[in-house]
């Protein structure tokens, strides 16, 4: 996973720092989108875009069907936190 990915991702697309949050909130244990969208004071609407945002470019990936769904982070993404937490802290600093 390229950093000039995860920046176009995170930093360069509208709504990125909340895709961002989602990705810090999965690292630390699966969510399903209700319970994402209470953790981070999001619409659920707003979380199921994201969250389709990111399974889409293979950073999460769900267990179980529609609202019941688990939410995780992907093997890919797993192996490069570090990558994205690098990236993270320089896009907050701006």
């Amino acid at each position: 996973m390229k950093k000039v990915f995860l920046w176009w991702l995170i930093a360069g697309s509208k709504g990125g720092e909340n895709r961002g949050r989602i990705i810090l909130e999965l690292n630390k244990r699966p969510y399903n989108a209700n319970k994402l969208a209470e953790k981070l004071s999001l619409d659920y609407k707003t979380i199921r875009h994201h969250i389709g945002v990111l399974k889409e470019n293979n950073l999460v990936k769900s267990t179980g069907e529609k609202y019941g769904a688990l939410y995780f982070l992907s093997d890919e993404m797993e192996k490069n936190y570090n990558v994205f937490l690098s990236m993270w802290e320089e896009f907050k600093e701006e």
